[in-house]
């Protein structure tokens, strides 16, 4: 009965996640693996015949190809390819933007439910519970990045949504940075898209006397109108880096390109629409709704509003997924409950949109005009289109202040 497999073919695959710059957790480790399988001489045929018929492979993109199109990697953007951001914030994104390819890697990985079905280190953050629980993807992407902060030499302190104290790095560190490792993780089991979004501070000097944990926290609770920059990270069907790298420097994406290893200027300036025809809204709540927020949804649907035209609903539940699409077409994502955390979501984001010509809002007030005053703080947040945000607050009551549906 096994004599089909008397002879067979070996494919090998191997993926490196990990490199001496950036040593591997263990669990990540556990990833990096040579993944034999047999196949029978018959499958084997058919695969080599099928390669044989297939239409040659395009040509291999290079770096000097690019260079022909006129696009920048990442690198080449930020240093004197047009945003000029100094050498220790270059640094810094250098690392940042490795600790997310490797991220990208994990996350795409055939293996990845073994990491998240082997249960992590046991530590839970305060701050998380019910569909907000820990799950090791989040461990492991917080260790990532927090390992590659520590190797850039330019972070002072690491704020984590992961963590329930701001993690202290170095006296000499001019940056701060605040991150959600892996936003949307619950949805890696069904492929849906994920992120990782942060944001960079000037370290305040002026409180270097302080005590460790104590200039730890305050460093941490900075108004994100002192953002320097800002950028999420989109895992989807490509992974993408956008970012802005400082007042009035805009927002611009880039995409990696996996044949170089590198992320590519794709997206220069970006700029989101005044209007659009699309509000992104976990519509079932609609019924748990202040009256303002439900007569502004029924408006627009019904074409009934400001610009006459019937708008659509597309929600992912994946913030960074949802916002990036309004990012290119305009239009509103919004959590009108108190559920997004104000120091990693809502001030980066907020921080982009505006880069890119949008507004952030809590339904109130401005997101960047709001000052923390807890770490894990939380509140609504309305993302989009200028003219749409505005309509939309006109409406009044838009803020869900009750019946939240499950604990936060």
């Amino acid at each position: 009965m096994l004599s089909h497999l008397s002879s067979h073919t070996t494919i090998t695959t191997f993926t490196p996640l990990s490199n001496s710059h950036h040593p591997s957790p263990p669990c990540l480790r556990r990833l990096s693996v040579v993944h034999r399988c047999l196949i029978p001489p018959r499958a084997a045929a058919s695969i080599s015949t099928s390669s044989q018929m297939s239409s040659p492979p395009p040509p291999l993109r290079t770096k000097q190809y690019h260079m022909e199109k006129g696009r920048k990697t990442l690198l080449e953007f930020v240093g004197s390819g047009g945003a000029h951001v100094g050498d220790d914030l270059a640094v810094l994104l250098a690392h940042m933007q490795t600790a997310c390819k490797r991220i990208a890697a994990l996350v795409a990985s055939p293996f990845n439910h073994e990491v998240g079905n082997s249960g992590g280190d046991g530590r839970s953050s305060s701050a998380d519970s019910g569909r907000d629980a820990q799950k090791p993807l989040d461990i492991i992407s917080n260790e990532i990045i927090l390992a590659s902060l520590k190797s850039s030499g330019k972070v002072a302190a690491m704020a984590s949504e992961e963590d329930e104290n701001p993690v202290w790095i170095s006296d000499e560190g001019p940056f701060v940075v605040v991150t959600d490792p892996l936003d949307g993780s619950r949805n890696i089991d069904a492929s849906i898209p994920t992120g990782t979004i942060f944001g960079v501070y000037h370290r305040l000097e002026e409180i270097d006397h302080l005590p460790t944990e104590e200039k730890a926290q305050v460093n941490s609770l900075q108004s994100g109108a002192r953002l320097i920059a800002a950028a999420y990270v989109l895992y989807s069907s490509a992974t993408i880096f956008c970012a802005s790298f400082g007042p009035g420097k805009g927002t611009h994406a880039f995409t990696l390109d996996q044949t170089i290893g590198e992320f590519v200027l794709t997206h220069p300036d970006i700029k989101v629409p005044p209007r659009g025809q699309i509000y992104s809204v976990n519509d079932a709540r609609y019924f748990d709704w202040p009256e303002g927020l439900r007569q502004y949804i029924d408006t627009v649907r019904q074409g009934k509003g400001q610009t006459g035209k019937k708008y659509s609903a597309r929600y992912i539940c994946s913030l960074v997924a949802d916002l990036h699409r309004t990012l290119l077409y305009g239009g509103i994502a919004m959590n009108p409950r108190d559920h997004l955390r104000l120091v990693y979501e809502a001030n980066p984001l907020s921080f982009l949109v505006e880069e890119a010509g949008g507004r952030g809002s809590d339904g109130k007030h401005r997101i960047l005009a709001i000052q923390p005053v807890e770490l894990h703080q939380r509140l609504p947040l309305f993302l989009g289109s200028k003219e749409d945000m505005l309509e939309l607050e006109s409406y009044g009551n838009i803020q869900q202040k009750v019946n939240p549906g499950y604990d936060v």
